[in-house]
């Protein structure tokens, strides 16, 4: 089970700032992630994988790389953690 305890906005925000850097394509493929299915972060009107965002947030703050199959990315996970932090998690529009 993952312990999101260690993870603070600054990492989630550090994690929104290189995958404006990277791009998606470079971002996922550093990370091991890929887009979301279900929910978007939104940062300054910018919609972002909430999931490749939060997974990395924890890599910054522990030095463990997790793999999408490690944690939940839905309402009772990462949706929940990265609202408890503060941030805005929505429904992901269709492309």
């Amino acid at each position: 089970m993952v312990t999101w305890s260690h993870v603070s906005p600054g990492e989630v925000q550090r994690a929104i700032e290189e995958y404006d850097r990277l791009g998606a394509e470079q971002f996922f493929s550093a990370h091991g992630f890929g887009p979301s299915r279900s929910y978007e972060l939104v940062s300054e009107g910018r919609r972002y994988p909430h999931k490749a965002i939060l997974g990395t947030a924890y890599e910054y703050a522990t030095g463990e790389r997790l793999n999408p199959g490690d944690f939940e990315g839905g309402k009772a996970g990462a949706v929940r953690v990265l609202e408890k932090m503060g941030f805005d998690v929505q429904a992901r529009k269709p492309a």
